[in-house]
């Protein structure tokens, strides 16, 4: 906690840049790391409305091939916190079969757990913290609780990041995105109420979808609500 406590007060009143968000999430995945015990890495992901990292920052090498497997595939542990707003917990990698193809394309990297929570900032998910482990049922109750509690001081500095560009710009892609976040909300909760599916099933079944159709998250949400996508089965 205390690494934390240094990470957090040179961060504190910082107007973020992208630039300087980079570094954040790089400091603060290193203070993730050894603030829970028994952790291979941790990472630290910005992602955009599409799912799509803005900023990332990780502590080892495998971990940023992990979630740069995820990014690619449009599937895994990190984007389902991220989407569902919560926290996602895998006991071992190997029988955890929500995420195929991610599942398999990690089989060769030495990771067995993995735990990730999302940053939520004014009510919207900015990104996500996640840590792994090479060791099955690696982590607790607690460490899950402890990483939650991490993620809410974490996103509120983290939410201040802004592009280095003209603030009508930033106006605009800020309603775009407010707007893109209200339409796989929708979505996700029309494929609920269809098939009688939890948040993060709905929200898996786009992402998957996108991933195999090689499609944007926001043209997926678009066919959900015309019915031509992600509801017939």
């Amino acid at each position: 906690m205390e690494e934390l406590t240094f990470v957090f007060a040179r961060l504190k009143g910082l107007l973020l840049t992208e630039m300087t968000a980079g570094r954040a999430v790089e400091d603060l995945a290193e203070a993730v790391k050894k603030s829970i015990p028994g952790s291979l890495g941790a990472g630290v992901s910005l992602i955009d409305e599409q799912g799509r990292k803005r900023s990332t920052g990780y502590t080892d090498d495998v971990v940023a091939t992990a979630d740069a497997l995820q990014y690619e595939l449009g599937q895994g542990p990190c984007l389902t916190a991220w989407a569902a707003e919560s926290s996602v917990q895998v006991d071992d990698v190997r029988t955890d079969d929500r995420w195929p193809l991610w599942q398999k394309a990690v089989a060769g990297l030495p990771l067995r757990s993995t735990l990730s929570t999302a940053l939520v900032h004014n009510g919207r998910s900015i990104g996500a913290l996640k840590v792994y482990s090479p060791l099955p049922s690696a982590f607790s109750g607690q460490d899950r609780k402890q990483l939650a509690l991490l993620a809410s001081p974490a996103a509120t500095l983290l939410g201040s990041a802004q592009p280095d560009s003209a603030p009508a710009a930033a106006t605009r892609a800020l309603q775009e995105a407010l707007g893109t976040r209200d339409l796989i909300h929708t979505a996700r909760g029309i494929l609920m109420e269809r098939h009688g599916l939890d948040g993060e099933q709905a929200m898996r079944r786009m992402l998957s979808e996108a991933s195999a159709t090689k499609t944007d998250l926001r043209l997926i949400a678009h066919s959900v609500l015309d019915g031509t996508a992600g509801s017939s089965h």
